[in-house]
């Protein structure tokens, strides 16, 4: 290299969040990583500087025609960054808010998949003309099946399954798939006010009548009067009408609550469909072949099956190809190409450990980890170098041994001539590291500094350094007894994805640990059956956990279907309640934010209400509510900016300019509880309103368990679609142990130490041990061997991924387990124990 070029990405003068007008510089052409406890500012610096300053290079190097089709997130603030080259982010995000969206599809394996047999599949005898590509897509007119529209199932609601029991009438509840309470009763006033006889037995009511109170589609309005018909309401109204189907149908399409669209399933049968088998194509699509087998029996491998598969295609010789076919085109060279290019595109996924997955696999389905190794395989595929790849914890819900795959594919990379730089808590990838970035020293406004920059042994002698610690010594496990179990709960006949047949003692009183590779099936034996099952024991006491998206009326998301079916529990009745624990997001938008989701909001907006002026005023709690239209900003609707506008350029986002932020109008902004506006409220930290609403009980006891878990450094008001996975999980868990026990609770969490610096995870991990303590039991799907070594029972699935998974491979303390001979786990967790 010319020693007159600069060899590095020089940052000078960094203001983005939390940093402290920062320095740094890191080299090029190598492997980088940002370290720091949660909050620090790593992601800042890495994401919110670095990488968003070569995205405003690149959009000022664009017409600005074109600049419009973009979505540049703004400039960020620093004074000036060299030596930076283009760059490529790679970032945790849930999967597909679509139900349409597969791995095929995020991949391009499904475009490749879908040429392949448009131009070299066999046809059926008769067959006059090749499909196009299209017609092999189920998310196409062309292609999609007629009767199921491209989803592959029917969904059908029926008189038995809208009326179970016919022997009822309307008032006692016929209509079972009815809503309840006031909407119920607004139903039936209605048919009373139409003329129906709503005390007859549904089975002595004319066909006719019948089919219209289920199937219509008309939605009549009638004004209810209490004072002519014997109706239920004391009031004048005036009702509309909905079908039983219309309501089921219209609660799948629209409700953002997983019970209400579990409820309403009960009454939909739900069944593969019967023209496409479930594939979702037209039988012309399907009716074609390759080597054998229909465009759906290769989606539906797993994808190291499926490479296998088409590897004889792939290896042919130009000598073994021939040009032209015209009954099949297998034998083609085009055949050879479209094969070979499938297979080496597929070795990439499976180098990164996601040979499992098949392309049929829905998004909303996939980890974040998951999915960012899926954009990581085909930024591999694009050949590109002398570019910096921005990544967001690659390792995150990765086992020990699915991390090695990932570390060679990340050195390929780098030796291709790029650069990484990657924000990483695991302690093993950041070993693997050239250089090192430690940001902090503590969250939020306690950190926003650079402790060290250089080679990794260097930072041993950063004393301020909380990273230091966790990174050269020795990691052993806290000494803490075991505990002993009061019960077991006794599952047997799990068959539920990968699961088949699968039996498995869940200990109660203690801290379970279920261990596996990716894919091992730890998440669906946790959170789905486990869950499934104690929400079947509980009824409709315990609500099911939202669902990432609101499904559509034709397919719903995993979570709604019952992975209880069939299981048999034995032990589960000592159990009285269930907390999920996932990392979900608190809400959709950015309305939803810390103080509301723990509900201590309540407590703040009635000590404004209280105040002397507030009372003058007539103001109830509702005034200082931004939800609320008498007390929040006008132009703003109380979102705090507003949209803008830019001619030839990308629109916007800007401070609103009447409330400047503050979501509130000026005259809510006018009541003071100790001298802060309700605004001034949203804009503490979690830290500093402990100290301020000290006097609040309600809110105090929410901000105490808020800090325990590691959250200070959170402003109250912060949206929730600014938060992290990890953030969100342990804001739901506060929120749990901010509540009063009350029996035998279980809680189930999903990785919950993924995205935690390890001084993080040793915070979580107390918290978790003390709800054990007090009686209750937990179970975690986890690859933190750390927090497994100080769990009291270890079940270990696998012993590999997808349909080579969902075994109980070893089970007992983590002991026992470190010594398993079959277990893909027990050589990280022996380093631990």
């Amino acid at each position: 290299m010319d020693p007159t070029i600069d060899a590095y990405v020089r940052v000078r003068g960094s203001r983005v969040h939390n940093l402290r007008a920062v320095d740094v510089a890191a080299p090029r052409d190598s492997f980088v990583v940002f370290t720091g406890i949660s909050g620090s500012g790593k992601s800042s610096l890495a994401f919110g500087t670095i990488y968003a300053e070569a995205q405003r290079r690149y959009f000022e190097s664009v017409a600005p025609y074109a600049r419009r089709l973009l979505l540049p997130a703004g400039a960020p603030k620093v004074d000036d960054i060299t030596g930076l080259p283009p760059a490529v982010a790679l970032q945790q995000r849930r999967g597909s808010t679509s139900s349409r969206s597969t791995v095929g599809t995020v991949t391009t394996l499904s475009n490749l998949l879908r040429m392949l047999f448009s131009r070299a599949g066999t046809y059926p005898p008769g067959a006059t003309v090749r499909l196009d590509s299209d017609s092999f897509s189920a998310n196409t007119a062309i292609g999609a099946c007629p009767e199921c529209h491209g989803l592959g199932r029917v969904h059908r609601v029926t008189e038995q399954t809208l009326v179970p029991d016919p022997t009822l009438s309307i008032r006692e509840g016929a209509v079972a798939a009815w809503p309840g309470a006031w909407q119920g009763q607004n139903l039936r006033d209605i048919l009373i006010t139409l003329g129906y006889d709503i005390d007859r037995p549904w089975r002595k009511l004319p066909k006719r009548q019948r089919h219209w109170i289920l199937f219509t589609d008309d939605q009549p309005t009638v004004e209810i009067d209490p004072s002519v018909n014997p109706v239920t309401a004391d009031y004048y109204y005036n009702g509309t009408f909905s079908s039983a189907e219309r309501h089921v149908r219209h609660t799948l399409a629209n409700s953002q609550s997983a019970t209400m669209r579990r409820r309403v399933l009960q009454f939909v049968d739900s069944a593969t469909c019967p023209v496409c088998g479930g594939s979702g194509l037209r039988p012309e699509a399907l009716a074609v072949s390759f080597a054998g087998r229909t465009i759906a029996d290769y989606v539906a491998m797993p994808l190291a099956e499926l490479a296998e598969a088409l590897r004889p295609a792939a290896e042919r010789t130009e000598f073994e190809a021939a040009y032209e076919s015209t009954e099949s085109g297998e034998l083609t060279e085009v055949a050879t190409v479209i094969a070979a290019d499938l297979v080496a595109r597929i070795e990439v996924l499976i180098d990164l450990g996601l040979g499992y997955l098949s392309m049929d696999r829905r998004t909303p389905t996939v980890s974040p980890g998951e999915l960012q190794r899926l954009k990581l395989a085909t930024e591999l595929r694009s050949g590109l170098f002398g570019v910096l790849y921005v990544l967001d914890e690659p390792s995150a819900g990765l086992h020990p041994a699915d991390a090695e795959p990932l570390l060679t594919v990340l050195d390929r990379l780098r030796r291709a001539g790029n650069s990484l730089f990657v924000v990483e808590h695991d302690m093993d990838v950041v070993r693997r590291a050239d250089w090192i970035v430690d940001v902090g020293p503590g969250a939020g406004e306690h950190g926003g500094e650079v402790l060290y920059s250089g080679p990794i042994a260097g930072l041993s002698d950063v004393e301020s350094s909380v990273t230091r610690r966790y990174l050269f010594d020795a990691a052993t496990g806290t000494g803490r007894e075991k505990r002993e179990r009061s019960g077991t709960l006794r599952l047997r006949g799990i068959d539920f994805h990968n699961l088949r047949g699968v039996d498995v003692d869940v200990p109660l009183g203690v801290f379970t640990a279920v261990t596996g590779v990716s894919g091992s099936g730890k998440s669906t034996l946790v959170c789905k059956v486990l869950g499934d099952v104690a929400r079947r024991h509980l009824g409709a006491e315990t609500a099911a956990p939202e669902a990432d998206t609101a499904a559509d009326d034709d397919q719903m998301p995993d979570i709604d279907v019952d992975a209880s079916a069939g299981v048999t529990a034995d032990g589960v009745e000592v159990i009285s309640r269930l907390i999920t624990v996932d990392q979900r997001p608190i809400g959709r938008t950015p309305r939803s934010n810390l103080a509301t989701y723990t509900g201590m909001f309540d407590a703040v907006r009635r000590a404004f209400a209280e105040t002397p002026e507030a009372r003058r005023r007539g103001w109830s709690a509702g005034r200082f509510s931004f939800n609320v239209a008498e007390g929040r900003c006008p132009t703003c609707q109380g979102e705090g900016f507003v949209a803008v506008e830019l001619l030839f350029l990308p629109g916007t986002y800007a401070a609103c300019p009447t409330c400047r932020g503050a979501r509130y109008s000026d005259e809510t902004l006018e009541v003071r509880y100790r001298d802060r506006t309700i605004a001034d409220v949203l804009q503490m930290t979690v830290d500093d309103a402990a100290e301020f609403l000290v006097d609040l009980p309600t809110a105090a006891r929410s901000l105490t368990t808020l800090r325990e878990v590691g959250l200070g450094y959170l402003r109250l008001g912060q949206p929730a679609t600014e938060l992290s996975g990890g953030e969100a999980q342990r804001i739901k868990l506060a929120t749990e142990l901010q509540r009063s026990r009350r029996g035998h609770t279980l809680y189930v969490l999903d990785e919950p130490t993924t995205g935690l610096h390890p001084a993080d995870v040793e915070r979580l991990e107390r918290q978790l041990h003390q709800l054990v303590d007090a009686g209750n039991t937990v179970v975690v799907a986890e690859h933190d061997m750390g927090v497994v070594a100080n769990a009291d029972w270890v079940i270990d699935l696998g012993p590999g991924a997808g349909d080579a998974g969902g075994t109980i491979v070893a089970a007992g303390p983590p002991e026992q387990v470190a010594h398993s001979k079959a277990s893909r786990t027990a050589p990280y967790l022996l380093a631990r124990v």
